[in-house]
């Protein structure tokens, strides 16, 4: 294992750039070294093991979730400088605001640097855990893990800054990391070659199935999401169907259950990849309970460390229809720890206008150390992928509306009314995810992928807090991280931000 460190440690450096010509005592190597690594089946375990540990850094401090929904039509941050940047859209390519308030991995530089480690991990995992003796079902199965978890990482790196870097080897040498970027549409074919490889190794869904691990079914449904991000509705369509007739996931009756804490273990019928709390493992505990809660950990249920830093716009909470089950995942009053209730305009002193959101509460936790998973992929995911990807292809057909029905159905709203146009059936289905999956750091995406941001987010703001709100053009991606362009001379910016 202490061999095992140093590698990763090397990993580090290397990823994000740390590498400096300054005068150091340690001797400098510039190359990896394994030669007394990879060697059994405890090695390939260990090194997959590291492979997933981006999936923790980039949930325990919520980058993935907070980058999208501090800027999206559903949530704001309360007004601290470095996340508030997002709401208004005023950071730049330093991310300068969040250096300066030490909140650099609650963004995009935590996505990135998050995900190129993974990447790395995952390469070392591909090049050397076919040469070990070990049970062939087995290392089969890391390989394919390895396999999805760079498709995974390269497609989250891909959603947030467009054109990046393809890493499809190790580092051996420090010149292997200056690589150029390359353009999303082939960000994206990797992406779903990686899937496909990934797919003929990888066992499916079963009761035994480590937590937090990915399985076949997993593998299709994120080709699917991939593909209705490139655009290919065809696939996008197929694979999705592929893994609702599989028969491994299912809908929770209550989508309430869902959400809840203590049904997890029943929740993982519908969840199929979530980021694994545990609050006995500090490195695995999310602080989106901590956010979501209220002010002063005041709220009885919310969680035994809150502070009141993510709320849902009214406009939001509004949109929902009255009778829909998933609007019973926010408030506009909470019950304190006394028992009282304590109403909406108490709840942030600066905007009256706040309503709580109730999707990561764990009224047990250990301080701020909680239990709740943090959703990555959903099964209801792959039926709203269907209804839009079908629509796409053939219009507002009866295949297309079975999908989103089902959806609104276990939602206990009416169904869509048909006869919709090919346009407005799309829109809804757009509209029935944001319903879906607010929270989840899913809606910024729909909002991007589709270019429907510049309209959607001006209409989106608070009285109080962020009365005005003007996105750019150029705000559909991030910029790429300063610090990494100057690590790299083959990097370059964005064109948008130069």
């Amino acid at each position: 294992m202490k061999n095992f460190k140093n590698i990763i440690l090397t990993f580090l450096l290397v990823v994000t750039g740390t590498i400096s010509c300054r005068k150091l005592d340690e001797q400098v190597f510039s190359s990896v070294a394994i030669n007394n690594f990879y060697k059994s089946a405890q090695d390939a375990e260990a090194a997959i093991t590291a492979a997933y540990g981006p999936i923790a850094d980039m949930n325990a401090q919520s980058c993935v979730t907070l980058a999208s929904d501090f800027s999206n039509d559903q949530t704001w941050p309360k007004p601290v400088v470095g996340r508030n940047v997002y709401a208004i859209f005023t950071y730049d390519v330093d991310y300068s605001a969040q250096k300066s308030f030490g909140r650099v991995l609650e963004g995009p530089q935590g996505i990135w640097q998050h995900c190129y480690k993974g990447i790395e991990n995952a390469n070392w995992v591909i090049a050397k855990v076919p040469a070990i003796i070990m049970d062939q079902t087995r290392k089969n199965s890391i390989i394919g893990e390895a396999l999805f978890l760079r498709a995974y990482y390269h497609f989250t790196l891909a959603k947030n800054f467009k054109d990046v870097i393809i890493r499809t080897t190790p580092s051996y040498e420090e010149a292997d990391v200056y690589v150029a970027k390359s353009p999303m549409s082939d960000v994206y074919k990797q992406v779903m070659k990686d899937l496909d490889a990934s797919i003929l190794l990888l066992t499916s869904y079963a009761s035994n199935t480590i937590r937090g691990r990915a399985t076949k079914e997993v593998a299709i449904g994120q080709y699917a999401k991939t593909a209705l991000y490139a655009e290919d509705w065809a696939n996008a369509r197929d694979k999705a169907l592929q893994v609702i007739n599989s028969g491994k996931y299912s809908l929770m009756t209550n989508v309430l259950d869902v959400y809840d804490v203590e049904k997890e273990n029943a929740a993982r019928s519908e969840n199929m990849f979530a980021f694994e709390g545990d609050n006995n493992n500090p490195g695995n505990t999310s602080i989106m309970m901590g956010l979501c809660g209220p002010p002063n950990s005041a709220g009885r249920d919310y969680g035994n460390s809150t502070f009141g830093s993510i709320f849902g716009y009214m406009s939001f909470y509004n949109s929902f229809n009255p009778i829909d089950k998933r609007r019973l995942l926010m408030d506009t009053f909470y019950i304190n720890v006394a028992g009282n209730r304590v109403k909406q305009s108490n709840i942030v002193p600066n905007s009256p206008n706040a309503v709580l959101i109730k999707k990561y509460m764990d009224k047990n936790s250990i301080g701020g150390r909680n239990r709740m998973n943090t959703p990555i992929l959903r099964l209801p995911d792959m039926y709203l992928i269907v209804a839009e990807a079908e629509a796409r292809l053939n219009g507002a057909t009866s295949l297309a509306y079975q999908y989103i029905n089902t959806i609104r159905t276990r939602a206990g709203i009416p169904d869509l009314t048909a006869g919709l146009s090919k346009d407005d059936f799309i829109k809804a289905v757009l509209q029935e995810r944001s319903w879906e999956f607010f929270a989840e750091g899913d809606r910024w995406y729909d909002l991007t992928r589709t270019n429907t941001f510049l309209d959607v987010i001006p209409k989106a703001v608070d009285a109080v807090v962020f009365p005005v709100r003007t996105p750019l053009a150029k705000h559909r991606y991030f910029p790429i991280p300063q610090d990494e362009i100057l690590a790299n001379p083959k990097l370059v910016q964005n064109p948008a931000w130069n």
